[in-house]
C-alpha cells in the first residue's frame, strides 16, 4: 500500500490486514535508527539512503511469499523505481495507492502526534512522488472518507487490481491496449473514468455517476453520449431514490404528507429520483473497476438521509453494476432504484432488432404514464418471451413476473437481426421490474428509436404512492441492486 506520509497507509493497512486475516508490516519499521533521526530532524532522505530500507522491505515480502502467508505492507514507495524494487518479479504482489489532496494530508500530519515524520517534510514527499502508472495496475482509493470505507473499497476492488486475463475472444491484455489515464479532464458530464478489460471499454462519468459508454472490440453496445455532450433522455443515469414516476409528486409516508419537485411538468410527475444531476465523487478505481458515491441529504419532499455507492466492474462476462444504498438517517426512508441504459444491437433503428423479455405480465398505464394494473402478455403485442423483431411497435412499457434461472437471475436480450450477436441485460439482485423504451418521445428527433432503453428497476412507477415493491430502509439498513451487461457472439 503506497501513498505519501499522512495518507493513512498504516491505519488502513492494519484494518485491511485484520479484515482479511493477513499479516501486517509497516515499512517504517525497516528504517535504520539513523534514518529515523534524520527525518525527525527535518532532513529528507535521498534514494541512496532509501536503498537498504527498500531491500529490507523486499526481503520481508519474499519471505511471506515463500511461506505462502498473505500479508499487507504499508510503504511510501514514492518513486516508480522504489515500487519496481518491491513489485518487480513478484506477480502476486498488488499495488494499492491511497490518493488524497495535499491540503487534506497536510492537515492530518499537523494533527498527528508522536510520529517521527514531521509535517514540514511533506513538500519534499510530494516533490519526489511519482503517481503510479497504468502498467503498474494500481488500485487507487480516495482517502477523503472514513478508514473503514477505504478498506471496503480496497476489498471490493482487489479482484480487479492485477493485470487482467485475456478476454474470451483471445484479445491482448488490457495493459497493452491502455491509452490514457482512468481519470480524464472535466467536460459536459464532469470527470470521466475509463475502464478496460481485454477488448472491453467502459466510461463512467462524474455527473450522476452515469454509464456513458460501453464497447467490445470497438463495437458500441450502448447508444450513449459523447464526453462533450449533455446527458439527455436519462441515458445511462442512476435513478435514486425512485425509478420512473411519482404521480403529482405527492405521497404519504409514515403519516407524513410529502411533495416532490415536479421534474416532468408536462404530466405533473416527479421522475427518476434526485441524484441524476448531482456530481458523484470518486471513491476508488483500478484498471477494470471504479467505485463512485454521493450523499442524498434530507430535503423538501424527501427528508431522508442516504449514502449511495455505485461500482462498475468489467470482467470475463461483461460489465457488472452494483448500487448499494445505506440509510444513515434516524428515521425509516422509502426507497427504490433503477438505471437507464440505452442498448444497441448495431442496427440504424431498433425496428429490426430482436428483443426477448422473459416476463409474464406488463403494466398498463394511464395518460400520465402511471400504472393502472397488470395484464398477461400472452396473446398480446407485448409478448416478447420468444425473440422477435420489435418492428414498428412503440414501447414505453414496464414488465414483471420475470422468469428466472436456478440462480435467481433473469435475462433480457437484444440481438442483431442475424441472431449472431447481441447483448444480454442480466437482472441479478434486487430487481422485480424492467422498463423497455424505444425512445419514440425523446425530445431529440434524431435520437428516437436509435437504441432501446432496457431499465432494471426495483419497483414500478408510482411505488411511493402505491407501496408496490417499495423498499423501506430502516436506519442503518442497506439495499443492494445488481445488474449486468453481457455481450455475446460476433458480427
Amino acid at each position: 500500500m503506497t501513498g505519501v506520509s499522512g495518507s493513512g497507509k498504516s491505519t488502513v493497512a492494519r484494518l485491511l490486514a485484520d479484515r482479511l486475516g493477513w499479516a501486517y508490516k509497516d515499512a517504517d519499521d525497516f528504517h535504520t535508527p539513523a534514518n529515523r533521526a534524520r527525518m525527525a530532524a527535518g532532513e529528507a532522505l535521498s534514494d541512496e539512503d532509501r536503498h537498504p530500507w527498500l531491500t529490507a522491505v523486499a526481503t520481508w515480502i519474499d519471505r511471506q511469499i515463500a511461506a505462502r502467508q498473505p500479508a499487507v505492507v504499508s510503504c511510501s514507495a514514492l518513486k516508480r523505481a522504489h515500487r519496481d524494487r518491491l513489485l518487480g518479479g513478484r506477480p502476486d504482489v498488488r499495488l494499492v495507492y491511497l490518493h488524497g489532496a495535499r491540503q487534506l494530508i497536510r492537515s492530518r500530519l499537523i494533527a498527528r502526534h508522536g510520529h517521527f515524520f514531521p509535517a514540514r517534510l511533506l513538500d519534499s514527499q510530494f516533490a519526489d512522488f511519482q503517481e503510479p502508472e497504468p502498467d503498474e495496475h494500481p488500485c487507487v482509493v480516495e482517502v477523503d472518507q472514513l478508514p473503514e470505507a477505504v478498506v471496503a473499497a480496497i476489498v471490493s476492488l482487489l479482484g480487479g487490481c492485477t493485470s487482467p486475463d485475456p478476454s474470451p475472444t483471445g484479445a491482448a491484455d488490457s495493459a497493452a491496449a491502455w491509452t490514457e489515464e482512468p481519470r480524464m479532464s472535466p467536460n459536459a458530464s464532469g470527470e470521466q473514468w475509463r475502464l478496460h478489460h481485454g477488448v472491453q471499454t467502459a466510461v463512467v462519468v462524474q455527473l450522476g455517476g452515469a454509464l456513458r459508454h460501453y464497447e467490445v472490440d470497438g463495437r458500441p453496445l450502448l447508444d450513449g453520449f459523447a464526453a462533450d455532450e449533455p446527458i439527455t433522455g436519462g441515458r445511462g443515469q442512476l435513478l435514486v431514490p425512485w425509478p420512473n414516476r411519482v404521480g403529482g409528486g405527492r405521497y404519504r409516508f409514515h403519516g407524513q404528507d410529502l411533495q416532490l419537485p415536479l421534474t416532468e411538468p408536462e404530466t405533473r410527475n416527479a421522475i427518476h429520483g434526485l441524484l441524476r444531476w448531482t456530481p458523484w465523487r470518486l471513491l476508488a478505481h483500478g484498471d477494470d473497476a471504479v467505485r463512485v458515491g454521493t450523499t442524498l441529504f434530507p430535503q423538501p419532499g424527501y427528508p431522508f438521509h442516504l449514502e449511495v455507492v455505485a461500482e462498475y466492474r468489467l470482467g470475463q462476462e461483461g460489465l457488472q453494476v452494483a448500487v448499494t444504498t445505506t440509510n444513515v438517517g434516524e428515521t425509516a426512508a422509502p426507497y427504490g432504484v433503477g438505471q437507464h441504459p440505452y442498448l444497441t444491437a448495431g442496427t440504424d433503428l431498433v425496428d429490426a432488432a430482436l428483443l426477448t423479455v422473459p416476463a409474464r405480465y406488463r403494466l398498463c398505464t394511464d395518460e400520465h404514464g402511471l400504472p393502472t394494473g397488470e395484464e398477461p402478455v400472452e396473446g398480446t403485442a407485448y409478448d416478447f418471451r420468444t425473440a422477435r423483431p420489435i418492428g414498428e411497435q412503440l414501447l414505453d412499457t414496464a414488465f414483471t413476473g420475470l422468469d428466472r434461472d436456478p440462480t435467481g437471475r433473469s435475462v433480457v436480450r437484444l440481438a442483431h437481426p442475424s441472431g449472431r450477436h447481441g447483448i444480454d441485460v442480466r437482472l441479478i439482485e434486487g430487481i422485480r421490474y424492467v422498463q423497455v423504451y424505444t425512445g419514440d418521445t425523446l425530445s431529440e428527433a434524431g435520437r428516437r428509436r436509435r437504441g432501446v432503453a432496457i431499465e432494471p428497476m426495483s419497483c414500478p412507477a408510482d411505488a411511493f404512492r402505491s407501496g408496490t415493491a417499495l423498499t423501506v430502509l430502516e436506519p442503518g439498513g442497506s439495499n443492494v441492486f445488481r445488474w449486468g451487461l453481457v455481450p455475446w457472439g460476433s458480427p
